[in-house]
């Protein structure tokens, strides 16, 4: 190998290695939990917001029957969570969650966790749904 091509693969290799290693770790941080559905409600284990490691996730998506766009459950406090539905109020593009809001990719709307538009163009906020809870569970109610 010549002493140009050597340089160039180190360079890619020293630039490359750390940000796949960032773009891989990102994709972790997306949980779909294991759910129970019958007549409009949701039913979410606590213990889904445990990682591997027994760590606290801070939200998790769900995935309604019959639904094009995930639900994101989001912890607020201790036995407090909000559900709001991910398909921006804009033009009805599907929302990424991260940093602690949702950001539409097609138009650049961005919502709180709450559901509330940050910035536009979208002027309506996102679609929430009740939730309650028991010792053991969430409960959406999405119907």
């Amino acid at each position: 190998m010549d002493r140009k091509k050597f340089v160039r693969t180190l360079g890619i290799c020293v630039v490359g290695i750390p940000l796949a290693s960032q773009v891989l770790q990102s994709c972790t941080s997306i949980y779909y939990a294991n759910t129970s559905e019958e007549a409009g409600k949701i039913t979410v284990a606590k213990s889904e917001f445990l990682n591997e490691k027994e760590k606290q996730r801070q939200f998790v998506l769900v995935t309604p029957r019959g639904t094009d766009f995930p639900i994101s459950l989001y912890k607020m406090g201790e036995d407090d969570y909000v559900a709001s539905l991910l398909k921006c109020t804009h033009r009805g593009c599907e929302l990424n969650v991260g940093g602690n809001i949702y950001s539409c990719p097609c138009h650049g709307s961005e919502f709180t966790t709450t559901g509330e538009v940050l910035e536009g163009p979208a002027e309506q906020q996102l679609k929430t749904f009740k939730t309650t809870t028991d010792d053991q569970n969430i409960y959406i109610y999405f119907s």
